[in-house]
């Protein structure tokens, strides 16, 4: 392996409980109330794909769908700079694959503006040689057009990458593109036997190991 490419949301910050909560937040002000399990549903989507999915099946007439996706992000902004913590283990295992030699990018759904300011506040922006995020690609995850850009900035073949992701259409992503994946399940959706479509599965990075390969 010569890479190792992240997604953000759920594997480096423990963000997903906050983008439930800007989500509930925003769509309430729309009329629509969100529970746990819609929020699941649209794991690992673009924003803006989350938006046009929830107008699809609950059309709104308060608000353009393009303000509440800025409302959404703004939402979240705040919800990061206040509380956004690193997950167990993110710092050490940046620096355990540093020192195996392998380049480092991060390839999320999230916009650009939010990926720059949670490796801001988790203070790991010089860890990374690229940062990719999905709103740059006609399709979002699980196209793997993110990633597959992500391995051409590295300049190194999709086989010779690893990725780690904590959703399923992320997994799928990644391994349409061709590469070796890391599922880091949620706790409460560890079990899901969905999560044998990738080739490891751990409960947080520090599980990892290369003798796992």
């Amino acid at each position: 392996m010569r890479a190792a490419i992240f997604d953000m949301d759920g594997v480096l910050i423990d963000s997903e409980p906050l983008w439930r909560r800007a989500e509930k937040e925003v769509f309430g002000r729309v009329g629509i109330t969100l529970t746990k399990e819609m929020c699941l549903g649209t794991m690992g989507l673009r924003l803006d794909e989350v938006v046009a999915y929830w107008y699809q099946e609950f059309p709104w007439t308060k608000k353009s769908p393009q303000q509440v996706e800025k409302e959404v992000l703004s939402a979240m902004h705040k919800l990061i700079a206040e509380e956004g913590e690193a997950l167990r283990g993110v710092h050490e295992t940046l620096k355990r694959l540093q020192d195996a030699g392998l380049m480092l990018a991060i390839a999320s759904s999230s916009p650009f503006s939010l990926i720059e300011a949670v490796v801001n506040k988790l203070g790991i922006r010089d860890c990374f040689q690229t940062l990719c995020s999905a709103d740059e690609d006609e399709f979002g995850k699980p196209d793997p057009a993110v990633y597959l850009r992500t391995a051409d900035r590295l300049e190194v073949d999709p086989r010779e990458c690893i990725v780690f992701e904590d959703s399923l259409l992320g997994v799928r992503s990644a391994k349409s593109a061709g590469m070796t994946v890391v599922a880091v399940p949620a706790a409460d959706q560890y079990d899901d036997p969905r999560f044998q479509e990738a080739d490891f599965k751990v409960r947080s990075l520090p599980e990892f190991s290369f003798d796992m390969m």
